[in-house]
């Protein structure tokens, strides 16, 4: 996935204002996990269900919770901005209702 620095900058911003810095973070290959052992493989991305290769490590579980990609959001900064705040909301809510069901 190729992202424009305008849509990690919005994501940054979003993300500070909910307490957390994703500034440092980057997008590493999943082939470095492999062999580790996991509880859960979780897949949030709207087409990842349909166009992402299947982890092959060991899972216990896994799970695909699809949502919006906010970088694809066309429209004003405000209408942009938006989008990340409605799609970050949406994530902390099905993580924390699904981690109610494991708990």
């Amino acid at each position: 996935m190729k992202i424009r620095k305008a849509t990690f900058e919005d994501a940054i911003e979003v993300m500070r204002d909910a307490g957390m810095d994703i500034s440092h973070h980057t997008s590493d290959s999943v082939k470095q996990y492999l062999n580790e052992e996991w509880d859960y493989v979780i897949t949030v991305c709207g087409g990842a269900n349909e166009s992402c290769p299947a982890f092959i490590g060991k899972v216990g579980k896994r799970l695909h919770i699809g949502f919006d990609d906010p970088s694809e959001a066309k429209g004003t900064s405000e209408f942009i901005h938006s989008e990340f705040i409605r799609v970050r909301n949406e994530i902390k809510q099905a993580l924390y209702e699904f981690y109610k069901t494991i708990s």
